[in-house]
Formats: structure tokens, C-alpha cells, sequence
């Protein structure tokens, strides 16, 4: 309650279009999506990619992650086509300004596959989007990241579920321990 208080006054005294304002204003969204008050934090999610497209651009960093915010929310009101909508623009834009392996991109590109594999039942697709995000993380990050193992446990649930036996077991030869993230 007191961030949302913070964020009006915020606004009201620096303007919504004020950086500042914008980032508060997407903490606050965060936070509420935390709190379980999902419908609440998906409008102060769009309303701070309104106000970072006008400010930033459309392609700019903190634009592509107000984008993939708006995404984890849709994804929260399992409203599935409206997060890949949102996370696909984001890796769009993450790709071409970041890189194809920048873990920003990476984390992307897992929701994606997440998008895929739980709410879209497409375990093909996830797969595939799976294994490019931990090739990747696994380059820049190593095997040990939080983010790297993850996506190996993301990964070995999917091939569980999907009954790739032996891309299972080729996974934990690649990842002795992914049975215990």
C-alpha cells in the first residue's frame, strides 16, 4: 500500500512520464503480482509500458522489459496468447538489441518455452526453446548460475512429462544433479 501511495505522489508531483515515475510505477506492478493481485498488477504493468514507449521508444532496454513484465502478468492470468504476444515482441527486441545469447534474451526465451510447455501443451516447441536457452546459459553463465539450473530443472520436468526418456537421461549426464535443483 505504501509503494502505491509513493508512485502517486510520484506522479503527481514528477509527472507519469517522468523515468523515475516509470520505474517506481513498474516495481509497484511487480510487487502486486507478488501480493497474488493479478488483475490489478497487469493494469499498472500496461500503464507503465504506455508511459516507457512514449518516454523510451518502443526498443529501448527498459521498454522490451516493461514488455516482458506485461508478459509474466498475462502469464499469471493464464491468459497464454497474450503472454507469447508480449514475450515474443520482447525476445524480438532483446534479440536485436542484446544479442541471441545475452541472458536477458535467455530469460526470454525460457518464459517462452514455460509459455509452451504449461500452458500451451506444445512439448515439441518447448523443447526446443528449452535447450537453446540452456546452450546459452550454460555459455555465459556456466553450469552452477541459478539461471542454468533452472532451466535444467524446467527442461528435465518437461521431458518427464513428455516421456523423452532418453533426452532425460542425456540431460543428467549433462546435468548429474538436475534431479535435486
Amino acid at each position: 500500500e505504501k509503494l502505491r501511495v509513493l508512485v502517486e505522489r510520484m506522479v503527481r508531483a514528477l509527472g507519469e512520464e517522468n523515468i523515475v515515475s516509470l520505474d517506481t510505477l513498474n516495481q509497484l506492478g511487480c510487487n502486486l503480482q507478488k501480493n497474488g493481485e493479478l488483475e490489478e498488477s497487469r493494469k499498472v504493468k500496461e500503464r507503465c509500458l504506455v508511459g516507457r514507449e512514449k518516454v523510451l521508444g518502443e526498443d529501448h532496454q527498459d521498454t522490451l522489459s516493461a514488455v516482458n513484465n506485461l508478459g509474466n502478468a498475462y502469464d499469471d492470468l493464464k491468459d497464454y496468447e497474450k503472454a507469447l504476444e508480449c514475450y515474443e515482441r520482447a525476445l524480438k527486441g532483446k534479440e536485436k538489441k542484446l544479442g541471441m545469447t545475452h541472458p536477458q534474451t535467455l530469460d526470454t526465451v525460457m518464459n517462452i518455452a514455460n509459455i509452451y510447455d504449461d500452458g500451451l501443451n506444445d512439448y515439441e516447441k518447448a523443447e526446443e526453446l528449452y535447450q537453446r536457452a540452456l546452450k546459452g546459459y550454460e555459455a555465459q553463465l556456466g553450469r552452477d548460475h541459478e539461471h542454468t539450473k533452472d532451466c535444467a530443472w524446467n527442461f528435465a520436468d518437461l521431458l518427464k512429462k513428455s516421456g523423452n526418456i532418453a533426452g532425460l537421461e542425456a540431460l543428467k549426464e549433462a546435468h548429474p544433479n538436475v534431479e535435486s535443483y
